[in-house]
């Protein structure tokens, strides 16, 4: 009797340690890749290197925080980075068109861009059943093909003067090193859909349907509302995260962004999101992007060429799919053994 009280105890602090996502174990990593930095060259890691890794990370986790609602879900979305560059350059060509300079104005168009393109996504998925992949692929050439047409493809080099400003706005980290102000927004975003998820029958509902939207269906769940409202934030998402891009660059282009789909998605990915719907954390993204950023960082100073970053994101996806199988295996198993203990 002794021995079966102890056993799960053990096993509840070691989960309680890892996290319900894995998050403990995805924090380890990135001290141990730390602690291998700063072995391997000390002069390194410092405020400038953490600023830069945060400043690379901004704009992948305000596309990666929409991207985790639709994944808890249980979908896929391919289309995200279309949707941010169309209304991320959309906005600025009609900023420009149309004689505006208002940062606010950019950033409320840009979003409501955004969710209008979710919508189009939500009737495909939540009207008409389509799966999320099939349907995102398509939305993607279509949102894409729709941008070259109606906007153009010329590059724009000068912003918005308040736009410039925004996206130029700094504060100092101490020893030299500083911070985009947009970072602040995105944290606050964060945390705002950290609550939801957590508190909120909306952020309930959206675990429900990814673990079963049969289910969900018949407890009572509108599944088609639901879905519908994670396509639309997730596209009014995508469009802060596009105009946050062309802030931060200085300068708006059709070609970008686009085809960087598969690092948000890893992202979310190895931050514990379940590839087959009903799992998934804010704080668990938000270290995956980290890990992300820290990785890319590392190499560019180890001067590895950037097409084996590719092939790294490609490694941890893999990585992270597999780890939560055998997390799925894992926790089986142990409820097996549990349930046999108890008979």
């Amino acid at each position: 009797m002794t021995a079966l009280t102890a056993s799960p105890t053990a096993l509840d602090r070691l989960g309680r340690l890892r996290g319900r996502n894995n998050e403990g174990v995805l924090l380890g990593i990135i001290v141990l890749l730390l602690l291998v930095i700063l072995v391997v060259s000390p002069g390194t890691l410092s405020v400038a290197m953490a600023a830069d890794i945060a400043r690379s990370a901004i704009v992948n986790m305000a596309l990666a925080l929409g991207l985790l609602l639709i994944i808890i879900s249980g979908g896929v979305d391919v289309s995200f980075t279309a949707i941010a560059i169309f209304a991320g350059y959309g906005t600025v060509v009609a900023l420009q068109a149309l004689g505006i300079d208002s940062a606010l104005f950019a950033f409320a168009l840009a979003i409501a861009v955004g969710a209008a393109l979710g919508i189009l996504n939500a009737i495909l998925i939540a009207g008409f059943r389509l799966q999320t992949l099939i349907a995102t692929l398509g939305t993607q050439g279509i949102i894409r093909g729709t941008l070259l047409v109606a906007f153009g493809s010329t590059y724009i080099s000068t912003l918005p003067p308040q736009l410039t400003a925004v996206g130029d706005a700094r504060f100092s980290l101490g020893g030299g090193a500083s911070l985009a102000v947009l970072a602040v927004p995105v944290v606050l975003i964060a945390v705002v859909l950290g609550f939801v998820l957590k508190k909120t029958m909306f952020g309930r509902s959206v675990y429900a349907i990814g673990g079963s939207a049969e289910s969900a269906r018949r407890a009572g769940i509108r599944v088609g509302r639901v879905q519908t409202l994670i396509f639309v934030l997730a596209g009014a998402l995508s469009g802060f995260a596009g105009m946050v891009h062309v802030a931060l660059a200085g300068h708006a282009s059709p070609f970008e962004l686009v085809g960087t789909e598969l690092t948000v998605i890893a992202a979310v990915v190895i931050g514990g999101a379940a590839d087959t719907g009903g799992r998934g954390t804010v704080q668990g993204v938000a270290l995956g992007v980290i890990l992300l950023a820290l990785i890319q960082n590392s190499l560019v100073r180890l001067g590895v060429p950037g097409f084996w970053h590719t092939v790294v994101v490609g490694f941890v996806i893999l990585i992270g799919v597999a780890v939560q199988a055998l997390s799925r295996r894992s926790r089986q198993r142990r409820a097996a053994i549990l349930e046999g203990s108890m008979n």
